[in-house]
């Protein structure tokens, strides 16, 4: 096994990342509460990070961006961005419904079944790190955490009513998106 201080200290740092994971999901979903819809709180959370990343640039004295390689690079470059909105926006409607245990272990599992096949393949400009028993093992003991964390542990919510909350959300999203003079309240207690 090679662990040095480097690796450690990288291991640790995402670590802490990760933590702020379920911290980044609830704040949003309160945001979204606040709001009235979970789209409005998206926009609200990117252009936070927005105003955070702006002066970190500045104190970093990080270079101005090439913008003449921007039309040579790959169209899932832009994914990213596509994703963000997508994370944000799955969080806040699912977490008040499924509760931030449930929806961050859904959300570890399938981070690392992405993971394995972006490593495997070297996909999106990644090295190339090949699936191997201990990946697997791992990868499987975090698909079994899921399954316990989702399946054998009490809720106090019901998965049928956590379904029909699901889908009225998304519902509240189609119908606040085709018509813009219709108000809708979002999340109700």
């Amino acid at each position: 096994m090679n662990l040095s201080l480097t690796g450690i200290s990288f291991a640790i740092i995402a670590l802490v990342a990760g933590a702020l994971v379920p911290l980044q999901a609830a704040s949003n979903a309160e945001l979204g509460r606040a709001l009235g819809h979970p789209l409005w709180a998206t926009v609200v959370s990117l252009l936070v990070s927005v105003l955070i990343a702006i002066p970190v640039i500045l104190s970093m004295r990080v270079p101005t961006p090439i913008l003449s390689e921007i039309g040579q690079l790959p169209i899932w470059v832009w994914f990213g961005g596509i994703a963000g909105v997508i994370y944000i926006t799955s969080a806040l409607i699912l977490v008040p419904r499924l509760g931030a245990t449930r929806f961050i272990v859904c959300v570890i599992a399938g981070q690392m079944l992405i993971s394995l096949i972006l490593d495997q393949y070297g996909l999106m400009n990644l090295p190339v790190k090949e699936i191997n028993a201990g990946r697997l093992v791992g990868v499987t003991f975090v698909l079994l955490g899921m399954i316990m964390v989702l399946w054998l542990t009490p809720s106090s919510t019901n998965s049928s009513n956590v379904k029909a909350s699901i889908i009225g959300d998304l519902n509240t999203i189609e119908n606040t998106s085709t018509s813009s003079t219709k108000s809708v309240s979002h999340f109700e207690s």
